[in-house]
């Protein structure tokens, strides 16, 4: 993915880039270079390795590439684990042409512990049954959605691609484990106003064996008013796990009892289910038998909007 029109250096921003992502010409080999992904020159700024897989590899049959595209003038921006400066050859390429390299998911500054200080302002937080299930896509659609309303409101990124599209936020699977909740007060401080909401980009899954850890910390520390549930509904076990998928009463149950440690009051608002694999009848009945089963708002963010959420929350506000 190459980023176009990259500013670097936002202030009390993780820093990389904020991107304004171009679509290019198919890459259709099956190791595709910089010279066959065409953009225009004048305006290229920053190659993304924008992958984003379990334990953030970075793998060597993509160095070349990465090497390539340095060579040519391009600065670099990566979210896995893997620091670009680890690996020799990139390093060098980097040096040699003068271009920059960025780590997006490394913490740039330390972290207090979290505090569980109750903080002004709102803050929505989406939770999930699975990794990769639409949190971070439901949380923009939120913002986008509560301000064409005019409300106050923020997208918050907790991960590396919510921080390539907000150009701000901090990768909270990157941060040691005491400070997780910590990071996530600092990601969504005391607001100026009452008003104000922060939408808070989830990660992970309480039950998922992998990522738990994670999850929990993000939700103590974003603290949250309201949650919505993220669910994609033909998964039988979790990714990259043999782990059975939750039900979303098992989530609900589950993020209401951990999540009250911060606020006594947070609540479910609606749940935000990934229909991609059911065309729009079966998606339609199957939100239909969600809002019945769960007396919740349901809806496909992508094909039907947020809406029904957003009706939901200023009827409990």
């Amino acid at each position: 993915m190459i980023a176009v029109g990259t500013r670097h250096g936002r202030p009390a921003a993780k820093m990389a880039c904020r991107a304004t992502l171009m679509p290019l010409v198919p890459c259709v080999s099956a190791q595709p270079s910089v010279k066959s992904c065409t953009s225009p020159p004048s305006i290229t700024e920053t190659m993304i390795v924008a992958v984003a897989n379990a334990g953030g590899i970075l793998k060597e049959s993509w160095m070349s590439s990465i090497v390539e595209a340095l060579e040519a003038g391009l600065d670099v921006a990566s979210g896995l684990h893997v620091t670009l400066e680890a690996i020799p050859a990139i390093a060098a390429a980097a040096k040699r042409n003068g271009r920059s390299l960025h780590n997006v998911r490394i913490p740039d500054r330390a972290f207090s512990t979290g505090k569980g200080t109750k903080r002004r302002g709102n803050r929505l937080l989406t939770v999930g049954t699975d990794c990769s299930v639409g949190k971070k896509y439901t949380a923009l659609s939120l913002e986008a959605a509560m301000r064409a309303k005019g409300w106050d409101a923020d997208f918050r990124a907790t991960g590396q691609t919510g921080i390539f599209i907000s150009g701000r936020g901090v990768a909270v699977d990157a941060v040691v484990a005491d400070f997780i909740s910590g990071a996530a007060e600092w990601i969504s401080p005391d607001a100026e106003t009452d008003c104000h909401w922060d939408l808070v980009e989830g990660q992970g899954s309480l039950f998922h064996p992998s990522f738990a850890g994670v999850s929990l910390g993000l939700l103590h520390g974003s603290q949250p008013d309201v949650f919505v549930v993220c669910h994609e509904p033909t998964r039988k076990t979790m990714r990259g796990v043999q782990a059975p998928i939750p039900t979303i009463r098992d989530v609900i149950d589950l993020t209401i009892a951990c999540g009250r440690l911060t606020n006594p009051f947070i609540k479910c608002v609606g749940i935000a289910a990934n229909t991609e694999a059911l065309n729009e009848k079966e998606a339609r009945d199957y939100l239909a038998s969600l809002t019945r089963e769960y007396d919740l708002p349901a809806t496909d963010p992508l094909r039907f909007g947020v809406d029904v959420i957003l009706e939901r929350i200023q009827y409990q506000r």
